[in-house]
Protein backbone atom coordinates (compact mmCIF):
# COMPACT_ATOMS: atom_id res chain seq x y z
CA UNK A 1 0.00 0.00 0.00
CA UNK A 2 1.99 2.71 -1.46
CA UNK A 3 2.04 6.29 -0.15
CA UNK A 4 0.03 7.36 -3.02
CA UNK A 5 -2.75 5.22 -1.17
CA UNK A 6 -5.89 8.21 -0.73
CA UNK A 7 -7.34 7.62 2.34
CA UNK A 8 -10.28 8.67 3.55
CA UNK A 9 -10.56 9.31 7.47
CA UNK A 10 -13.19 9.61 9.32
CA UNK A 11 -13.41 10.25 13.31
CA UNK A 12 -11.01 12.89 13.72
CA UNK A 13 -11.50 13.64 17.43
CA UNK A 14 -8.55 13.40 20.47
CA UNK A 15 -6.95 10.06 18.96
CA UNK A 16 -8.13 10.35 15.08
CA UNK A 17 -7.30 13.73 14.75
CA UNK A 18 -3.29 13.50 15.37
CA UNK A 19 -3.50 9.78 13.59
CA UNK A 20 -4.63 11.65 10.47
CA UNK A 21 -1.81 14.15 11.00
CA UNK A 22 0.66 11.46 10.91
CA UNK A 23 0.07 10.00 8.01
CA UNK A 24 -0.03 13.62 5.83
CA UNK A 25 3.23 14.20 7.31
CA UNK A 26 4.14 10.91 5.64
CA UNK A 27 3.19 11.77 2.87
CA UNK A 28 -0.36 9.97 2.45
CA UNK A 29 -3.05 12.15 0.88
CA UNK A 30 -5.99 11.85 3.20
CA UNK A 31 -9.66 13.25 3.24
CA UNK A 32 -10.95 13.67 6.66
CA UNK A 33 -14.42 14.06 8.17
CA UNK A 34 -15.95 14.36 11.66
CA UNK A 35 -19.23 15.20 12.55
CA UNK A 36 -17.69 17.71 15.62
CA UNK A 37 -16.98 20.89 13.97
CA UNK A 38 -14.59 21.98 15.88
CA UNK A 39 -12.19 18.51 15.48
CA UNK A 40 -12.61 19.35 11.82
CA UNK A 41 -10.98 22.81 12.52
CA UNK A 42 -8.28 21.45 14.41
CA UNK A 43 -7.66 18.78 11.84
CA UNK A 44 -7.38 21.50 9.27
CA UNK A 45 -5.45 24.09 10.95
CA UNK A 46 -2.86 20.64 11.48
CA UNK A 47 -2.94 20.18 7.54
CA UNK A 48 -5.32 17.59 7.67
CA UNK A 49 -7.63 18.48 4.00
CA UNK A 50 -11.18 17.61 5.12
CA UNK A 51 -14.27 17.23 3.34
CA UNK A 52 -18.06 18.28 3.32
CA UNK A 53 -19.34 14.83 4.27
CA UNK A 54 -18.63 11.40 4.82
CA UNK A 55 -19.22 10.27 1.18
CA UNK A 56 -17.40 13.39 0.09
CA UNK A 57 -14.30 11.73 2.11
CA UNK A 58 -14.89 8.52 0.52
CA UNK A 59 -14.65 9.70 -3.01
CA UNK A 60 -11.87 7.44 -4.73
CA UNK A 61 -10.37 6.64 -1.31
CA UNK A 62 -8.55 3.54 -1.49
CA UNK A 63 -8.77 2.59 2.12
CA UNK A 64 -11.75 4.00 4.92
CA UNK A 65 -10.25 4.32 7.52
CA UNK A 66 -12.71 4.78 10.64
CA UNK A 67 -12.55 5.67 14.48
CA UNK A 68 -15.69 6.13 15.53
CA UNK A 69 -17.17 5.67 19.76
CA UNK A 70 -19.39 2.65 19.17
CA UNK A 71 -19.80 -0.23 16.98
CA UNK A 72 -23.44 1.23 16.28
CA UNK A 73 -21.60 3.96 14.78
CA UNK A 74 -19.73 1.86 12.15
CA UNK A 75 -22.48 -0.82 11.30
CA UNK A 76 -24.42 2.50 10.39
CA UNK A 77 -21.83 4.21 8.92
CA UNK A 78 -21.58 0.77 7.09
CA UNK A 79 -24.61 0.34 5.65
CA UNK A 80 -26.45 3.45 6.09
CA UNK A 81 -29.23 5.07 8.92
CA UNK A 82 -31.82 7.53 8.84
CA UNK A 83 -32.30 7.87 5.26
CA UNK A 84 -28.34 8.00 4.24
CA UNK A 85 -26.53 6.05 2.31
CA UNK A 86 -24.10 3.77 3.60
CA UNK A 87 -20.43 3.71 2.99
CA UNK A 88 -20.29 0.65 1.86
CA UNK A 89 -22.68 1.35 -1.42
CA UNK A 90 -21.01 4.53 -1.98
CA UNK A 91 -17.24 3.39 -1.77
CA UNK A 92 -15.42 2.23 -5.09
CA UNK A 93 -15.46 -1.85 -5.66
CA UNK A 94 -12.45 -3.55 -3.45
CA UNK A 95 -12.27 -0.68 -1.06
CA UNK A 96 -10.21 -1.27 2.17
CA UNK A 97 -12.51 -0.76 5.39
CA UNK A 98 -9.92 -0.47 8.13
CA UNK A 99 -11.72 0.48 11.64
CA UNK A 100 -9.49 1.34 14.33
CA UNK A 101 -12.65 2.49 16.90
CA UNK A 102 -12.45 -0.14 20.43
CA UNK A 103 -15.64 -2.28 19.47
CA UNK A 104 -17.74 -5.30 20.60
CA UNK A 105 -15.87 -8.38 19.12
CA UNK A 106 -19.11 -9.70 17.49
CA UNK A 107 -19.76 -5.82 16.27
CA UNK A 108 -15.88 -5.89 14.89
CA UNK A 109 -17.13 -8.93 12.63
CA UNK A 110 -20.46 -8.02 11.44
CA UNK A 111 -18.88 -4.78 10.28
CA UNK A 112 -16.19 -7.07 8.43
CA UNK A 113 -18.57 -9.43 7.05
CA UNK A 114 -21.10 -6.83 5.69
CA UNK A 115 -17.82 -5.06 3.98
CA UNK A 116 -16.80 -8.15 2.50
CA UNK A 117 -20.02 -9.14 1.32
CA UNK A 118 -20.70 -5.85 -0.64
CA UNK A 119 -17.21 -6.18 -2.69
CA UNK A 120 -14.70 -4.87 -0.17
CA UNK A 121 -11.81 -6.18 1.56
CA UNK A 122 -11.83 -5.09 6.01
CA UNK A 123 -9.63 -5.06 8.76
CA UNK A 124 -10.46 -4.32 12.45
CA UNK A 125 -7.16 -2.47 14.05
CA UNK A 126 -7.97 -1.11 17.44
CA UNK A 127 -5.07 0.95 19.45
CA UNK A 128 -3.57 1.33 22.24
CA UNK A 129 -1.06 4.08 23.40
CA UNK A 130 -3.44 6.85 24.37
CA UNK A 131 -3.33 10.45 22.66
CA UNK A 132 0.86 10.59 23.74
CA UNK A 133 0.83 7.61 21.86
CA UNK A 134 -1.55 9.17 18.96
CA UNK A 135 0.46 12.21 18.62
CA UNK A 136 4.21 10.62 18.97
CA UNK A 137 2.79 7.85 16.38
CA UNK A 138 3.69 5.23 18.93
CA UNK A 139 0.47 3.39 18.93
CA UNK A 140 -0.27 -0.60 19.22
CA UNK A 141 -2.16 -1.77 16.79
CA UNK A 142 -3.81 -5.11 17.38
CA UNK A 143 -5.37 -6.48 14.03
CA UNK A 144 -7.94 -8.76 13.23
CA UNK A 145 -8.08 -10.06 9.52
CA UNK A 146 -7.18 -12.11 6.29
CA UNK A 147 -3.24 -12.02 6.27
CA UNK A 148 -2.79 -10.48 2.95
CA UNK A 149 -5.05 -7.51 4.11
CA UNK A 150 -3.29 -7.36 7.38
CA UNK A 151 0.24 -7.29 5.21
CA UNK A 152 -1.36 -4.73 3.10
CA UNK A 153 -2.36 -1.87 5.85
CA UNK A 154 0.76 -2.89 7.70
CA UNK A 155 2.88 -0.11 5.87
CA UNK A 156 -0.11 2.44 6.78
CA UNK A 157 -0.80 2.01 10.44
CA UNK A 158 3.14 1.44 11.36
CA UNK A 159 3.35 5.43 10.49
CA UNK A 160 0.97 5.65 12.95
CA UNK A 161 2.13 2.91 15.74
CA UNK A 162 5.61 1.81 16.10
CA UNK A 163 3.45 -1.92 16.94
CA UNK A 164 1.66 -3.73 14.54
CA UNK A 165 0.14 -6.99 15.83
CA UNK A 166 -1.88 -9.73 13.79
CA UNK A 167 -3.91 -11.06 16.25
CA UNK A 168 -5.92 -13.62 13.64
CA UNK A 169 -8.90 -13.76 11.46
CA UNK A 170 -11.81 -10.80 11.96
CA UNK A 171 -12.66 -9.62 15.13
CA UNK A 172 -9.35 -10.66 16.59
CA UNK A 173 -7.98 -7.02 17.16
CA UNK A 174 -11.03 -6.25 19.16
CA UNK A 175 -10.72 -9.73 20.76
CA UNK A 176 -6.92 -8.88 21.65
CA UNK A 177 -7.90 -4.77 22.61
CA UNK A 178 -10.69 -5.82 25.04
CA UNK A 179 -8.01 -8.76 27.11
CA UNK A 180 -5.64 -5.92 27.31
CA UNK A 181 -7.55 -3.22 28.71
CA UNK A 182 -9.35 -5.69 31.22
CA UNK A 183 -5.72 -6.20 32.49
CA UNK A 184 -5.29 -2.31 32.49
CA UNK A 185 -7.97 -1.51 34.24
CA UNK A 186 -7.90 -4.51 37.61
CA UNK A 187 -3.87 -3.69 37.64
CA UNK A 188 -4.74 0.19 38.19
CA UNK A 189 -6.90 -0.28 40.43
CA UNK A 190 -4.63 -2.32 42.52
CA UNK A 191 -2.22 -0.10 41.99
CA UNK A 192 -3.64 2.35 43.48
CA UNK A 193 -5.14 0.53 46.26
CA UNK A 194 -2.00 -0.26 47.06
CA UNK A 195 -0.42 3.28 47.07
CA UNK A 196 -3.67 4.30 49.14
CA UNK A 197 -2.76 1.50 51.93
CA UNK A 198 0.76 2.34 51.41
CA UNK A 199 -0.04 5.87 52.82
CA UNK A 200 -2.03 4.41 55.71
CA UNK A 201 1.22 2.95 56.96
CA UNK A 202 3.40 5.03 56.24
CA UNK A 203 5.17 4.57 53.52
CA UNK A 204 6.27 7.37 50.99
CA UNK A 205 4.97 7.38 47.46
CA UNK A 206 8.71 7.06 46.49
CA UNK A 207 9.46 4.17 48.53
CA UNK A 208 6.60 2.32 47.29
CA UNK A 209 7.60 2.62 43.73
CA UNK A 210 11.40 1.82 44.03
CA UNK A 211 10.26 -1.30 45.39
CA UNK A 212 7.25 -2.39 43.28
CA UNK A 213 8.28 -1.62 40.16
CA UNK A 214 11.41 -3.73 40.66
CA UNK A 215 9.81 -6.24 42.40
CA UNK A 216 6.67 -8.54 41.28
CA UNK A 217 4.29 -5.65 41.49
CA UNK A 218 5.94 -4.23 38.78
CA UNK A 219 3.03 -3.57 35.93
CA UNK A 220 2.19 -0.69 33.18
CA UNK A 221 -0.06 0.93 35.44
CA UNK A 222 2.58 1.44 37.79
CA UNK A 223 6.04 2.46 36.07
CA UNK A 224 4.25 4.42 32.89
CA UNK A 225 1.20 5.75 34.63
CA UNK A 226 1.91 5.85 38.23
CA UNK A 227 -1.55 7.06 39.84
CA UNK A 228 0.71 9.27 41.92
CA UNK A 229 2.28 12.18 41.16
CA UNK A 230 6.48 12.32 41.91
CA UNK A 231 7.58 9.19 40.43
CA UNK A 232 6.82 9.06 36.82
CA UNK A 233 7.22 12.74 35.87
CA UNK A 234 5.08 11.85 32.48
CA UNK A 235 2.59 10.37 34.10
CA UNK A 236 -0.90 12.34 34.46
CA UNK A 237 -0.83 12.21 38.16
CA UNK A 238 1.34 15.11 37.68
CA UNK A 239 -0.59 17.01 35.67
CA UNK A 240 -3.91 16.96 37.85
CA UNK A 241 -4.52 13.39 36.08
CA UNK A 242 -5.67 14.98 33.02
CA UNK A 243 -6.03 12.39 30.11
CA UNK A 244 -4.21 10.06 29.20
CA UNK A 245 -6.47 7.84 28.92
CA UNK A 246 -10.01 8.93 30.20
CA UNK A 247 -11.69 7.05 32.97
CA UNK A 248 -14.88 7.27 30.83
CA UNK A 249 -13.39 5.42 27.92
CA UNK A 250 -11.78 2.90 30.87
CA UNK A 251 -15.52 2.29 31.55
CA UNK A 252 -16.63 1.48 28.21
CA UNK A 253 -13.49 -0.55 27.85
CA UNK A 254 -14.57 -2.70 30.94
CA UNK A 255 -18.07 -3.03 29.38
CA UNK A 256 -17.22 -4.48 26.63
CA UNK A 257 -14.59 -6.82 28.61
CA UNK A 258 -17.80 -7.64 30.30
CA UNK A 259 -20.13 -8.06 27.69
CA UNK A 260 -17.16 -10.51 26.24
CA UNK A 261 -17.06 -12.64 29.29
CA UNK A 262 -20.72 -12.88 29.87
CA UNK A 263 -21.27 -14.32 26.21
CA UNK A 264 -18.31 -16.78 26.43
CA UNK A 265 -19.23 -18.01 29.91
CA UNK A 266 -15.94 -17.08 31.42
CA UNK A 267 -15.80 -17.67 35.24
CA UNK A 268 -14.37 -13.79 35.92
CA UNK A 269 -14.37 -11.72 39.61
CA UNK A 270 -12.18 -8.92 39.36
CA UNK A 271 -13.27 -8.22 35.54
CA UNK A 272 -17.02 -7.23 36.05
CA UNK A 273 -15.81 -5.41 39.81
CA UNK A 274 -13.55 -3.37 37.59
CA UNK A 275 -16.16 -2.28 35.52
CA UNK A 276 -18.49 -1.72 38.37
CA UNK A 277 -15.84 0.59 40.11
CA UNK A 278 -14.62 2.57 36.63
CA UNK A 279 -18.69 2.80 35.76
CA UNK A 280 -18.98 4.37 39.28
CA UNK A 281 -16.34 6.37 38.72
CA UNK A 282 -16.80 8.06 35.21
CA UNK A 283 -20.15 8.76 36.47
CA UNK A 284 -19.14 10.99 39.63
CA UNK A 285 -16.65 13.25 37.77
CA UNK A 286 -14.35 10.73 36.42
CA UNK A 287 -15.35 10.67 32.92
CA UNK A 288 -12.67 13.27 31.78
CA UNK A 289 -9.84 12.80 34.37
CA UNK A 290 -7.31 10.23 33.34
CA UNK A 291 -8.33 6.75 34.13
CA UNK A 292 -5.28 6.77 37.14
CA UNK A 293 -7.74 9.42 39.27
CA UNK A 294 -9.40 5.91 40.56
CA UNK A 295 -6.90 6.64 42.93
CA UNK A 296 -8.40 9.67 44.18
CA UNK A 297 -11.82 7.88 44.38
CA UNK A 298 -10.35 5.14 46.73
CA UNK A 299 -8.34 7.45 49.10
CA UNK A 300 -11.60 9.49 49.45
CA UNK A 301 -13.70 6.91 50.27
CA UNK A 302 -11.34 5.36 52.46
CA UNK A 303 -11.80 5.64 56.12
CA UNK A 304 -9.43 8.80 58.01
Amino acid sequence: MPEQTIVAFLGLGHMGGPMAVNLVRAGYTVAGFDVVPAALDAAQTHGVPTAASPLDAIAGADVVLTMFPSGQHVLDAYRGAEGQPGLLAEAKPGTMFLDCSTINVDEAREASALAIAAGHRAVDAPVSGGVVGAEAGTLTFMVGGETEDFEAVRPLLEVMGKRVVHCGGHGGGQAAKICNNLILGVSMIAVSEAFVLGEKLGLTHQALFDVASNASGQCWALTTNCPVPGPVPASPANRDYQPGFAGALMAKDLRLALNALESTGVAARLGPLASEIYDTFAAEGGAGRDFSGIITDIRDKSQH
